[in-house]
């Protein structure tokens, strides 16, 4: 998530702020901008918001303050640009658990039947909550359309967040009762996530159970929606075929195939052609750890992009220095280019959590067969994906050595400090 500024004075704001603490305006998130922006009241229609004027100093400011990130700041949206009104999300409004804001079209005061509030393109998404008369529930939720909310972000960006024809995806957000447990999960559009992974706690112990290095919210958002995503750009777009040639072929039989993989742990071998020990269940599986992570390199490449980051890894031989590349361009990036960046940024920033005596952020590593999964999502994302492009990866994934990829080994307590390294190896 790229870094923000506001538009009445220009100081560092970013994606989750409410109000700014540099001038203390009203902000919100323009998701037709894809940008925050400071609003103040419509004098003459309750509940309306319009654009806040650029304080006199602000140009200035904003540029000082951008320069210092290394960011070209925007100027405040003109009438041409932006809607002039708008609307806060009911959610917002009414457990302050949302900072989107709803562009009102050009003449419109934003009046609506009492009934029905006013919901953003985000919250507009979830179809079933849970409880809410139980305080428990209501931050789980908050927590859950927070990391919803990055989500969508980050499909806008990559320009899927709506794909004609289709009405999807949507959310259930539910919890276990006495009856019934919650199974986390896509079906036919809908993702449905058990509140209980709102909790720390319990998602830490399931992640336990589980062996897994990394269990999130947003996480499980990306995960689920690449089961969405496979419906939709895979199969109803005619990329079946590629797909296999990559993955495997899907149509085997898919509840077998998870009671095989759990009937057989622990597994061994996967890591040069597989993101995680899951993903070795079933191409579906599959793809959707791979989609889920190539969201995370691009948010994480965006962030670091937007901070003007360049990572240097010195040896004895050279100093080399990459700069961040900005996955949404444009133009859009290579595949190359990102994965240039990606692996010394990762490894700046596990060290940096081992530093704080935390565990690795980035608990992975990306051997030669995951790479090219990775890249047929980024082609497919930016419709370059042709017979030659599969066929190339399908070869490199063929002849790659057989190893496991170049990482650095964590111990026991997770904290083995970090060996040098080159620019095409990162810690686990």
């Amino acid at each position: 998530m790229r870094i923000f500024h506001c538009t009445h004075c220009g100081s560092l704001v970013f994606f989750d702020s409410t109000e700014c603490l540099g001038c203390g305006a009203t902000l919100a998130f323009d998701p037709q901008r894809l940008d925050m922006v400071a609003l103040q009241p419509v004098a003459d229609a309750a509940g309306t918001w319009e654009l806040l004027g650029s304080s006199p100093s602000s140009t200035d400011s904003a540029t000082d303050l951008g320069n210092e990130a290394g960011n070209a700041v925007a100027e405040p949206p003109t009438p041409a640009e932006a809607p002039p009104h708008y609307v806060l999300c009911a959610n917002r409004e009414a457990h302050n658990a949302c900072n989107f804001a709803i562009p009102q079209e050009a003449g419109s005061d934003g009046a609506q039947a009492a009934d029905t509030p006013h919901l953003c393109v985000s919250c507009q998404q979830t179809r079933v909550l849970p409880d809410l008369s139980d305080a428990n529930n209501v931050r789980r939720w908050t927590a859950i359309e927070n990391a919803k909310r990055r989500l969508y972000y980050t499909l806008a960006q990559m320009g899927i967040a709506h794909v004609e024809g289709e009405s999807g995806p949507v959310y259930e957000f539910k919890a276990d009762t006495p009856e019934a447990k919650v199974l986390t999960g896509h079906a036919d559009g809908v993702i449905t996530l058990n509140v209980a992974e709102a909790d720390d706690d319990e998602r830490a112990r399931r992640r336990l159970d589980l062996g897994e290095p990394y269990r999130t919210l947003l996480g499980h958002l990306r995960h689920e929606s690449g089961h969405y995503y496979w419906d939709v750009l895979v199969l109803r777009d005619g990329h079946a075929d590629a797909f296999r040639a990559v993955f495997g072929d899907e149509r085997a039989d898919y509840g077998e195939a998870l009671k095989a993989h759990y009937a057989s742990v622990p597994h061994t071998g996967w890591q040069n052609d597989y993101v995680s020990d899951y993903a070795t269940s079933h191409p579906w599986e599959d793809w959707a750890e791979t989609w889920a992570h190539y969201l995370h390199m691009v948010d994480l490449l965006e962030t670091a992009q937007s901070y003007r980051t360049e990572v240097s890894i010195p040896n004895p031989q050279s100093e080399p220095r990459y700069a961040m590349v900005n996955p949404f361009g444009p133009p859009a990036p290579d595949f190359d280019a990102m994965l240039t960046a990606w692996v010394p940024l990762t490894l700046l920033l596990n060290s940096l959590n081992r530093s704080l005596g935390q565990l690795d952020a980035y608990p992975f590593a990306l051997g030669t067969g995951v790479k090219e999964k990775l890249r047929f999502v980024h082609a497919l994302v930016h419709g370059q994906l042709t017979p030659v492009a599969v066929e190339q990866s399908v070869s490199d994934m063929a002849n790659a050595p057989d190893a496991a990829p170049v990482a650095a080994p964590v111990d026991g307590a997770g904290m083995a400090p970090p060996p040098v390294q080159t620019a095409e190896t990162a810690p686990a």
